[in-house]
């Protein structure tokens, strides 16, 4: 079964960091891009970062660039995003999803109404607040 499974969200204070974790299952990392969106209450989902295949650089959008980092285990098939200095308008359900053929930069610039993802799991909230 094709899937994508979000963990590692929480309640975490202003300031504090967290690991979230993508794990992938029936898809070969060597051919997929991996983005990580987000979804803050009341606004659009957004993307945030990408992995790229073939050890490439990662991509991210320039709101989280310093405090986001994404990096793929391909033996654990799974892509963490690391997120430090937490704040609390990054509130909001992440989440990992791809599209065969699509490079990073067109995953994270994803907007709804564009074509959409092949795959999307199904979410992890993450928190920050005193």
């Amino acid at each position: 079964q094709k899937q994508l499974v979000e963990s590692g969200g929480g309640l975490v204070q202003p300031g504090g960091s967290l690991r979230l974790s993508c794990q992938v299952s029936g898809l070969s990392l060597d051919y997929y891009h991996i983005g990580w969106f987000r979804q803050v209450p009341g606004k659009e989902r957004e993307g945030v970062a990408c992995s790229p295949t073939n050890g490439r650089a990662s991509h991210y959008v320039d709101s989280v660039k310093g405090r986001f980092t994404v990096w793929r285990d391909n033996a654990k098939k799974s892509v963490d995003l690391q997120i430090d200095n937490l704040k609390p308008e990054d509130t909001a359900v992440y989440y990992c999803a791809t599209r065969h053929g699509s490079g990073c930069g067109t995953l994270i610039a994803w907007k709804p109404g564009d074509l959409d993802m092949d795959y999307w799991g199904k979410g992890t909230r993450v928190t920050v607040s005193s």
